[in-house]
């Protein structure tokens, strides 16, 4: 399905106050997983407190035992640090890569910003090769942008 028609579905989930924001996470999750064929996981981490480091918050996919990612490690990890995109096309080629299944090939995190601070990132694994573009990353941080209205 292409983004474009999404847009306006992540906002009905986004403004559906009849759910907690972590229920409507959750729902995003499960949008992007199901209607993007090479979203294999989907899932959003966000800053522990004070801490530096992220906790795994809502997400669709294999169980991950990546719960707590300090800040620097994995690309989750430099995303916290640079507040940048980051796109791996080949995880096997990413010397700071945080394995979480075997059948990942490629991953992307987009930062999720409130009033300017970085508070978290969706992370989303591919099992596909290289297959992230510009277009996913611009849909992505649209749905950062969305998302940062309820948190």
């Amino acid at each position: 399905m292409p983004f474009e028609t999404l847009k306006p579905q992540v906002e009905t989930i986004v403004f559906n106050t009849n759910k907690t924001a972590n229920e409507r996470l959750l729902s995003i999750c499960k949008l992007l997983e199901t209607h993007i064929e090479y979203y294999n996981w989907v899932g959003f981490y966000f800053k522990n407190g004070d801490k530096e480091e992220l906790l795994l918050g809502p997400y669709v996919g294999e169980p991950t035992d990546h719960t707590v990612i300090p800040f620097g490690k994995g690309i989750c990890g430099q995303v916290a640090v640079s507040n940048e995109n980051f796109v791996v096309p080949d995880v096997s080629a990413q010397d700071n890569y945080i394995a979480c299944s075997i059948t990942v090939k490629a991953e992307i995190v987009v930062p999720l910003f409130v009033n300017g601070e970085n508070i978290g990132q969706i992370d989303i694994d591919s099992n596909m090769p290289d297959p992230f573009t510009e277009a996913d990353e611009r849909f992505l941080e649209f749905v950062c942008a969305q998302i940062s209205k309820i948190l």
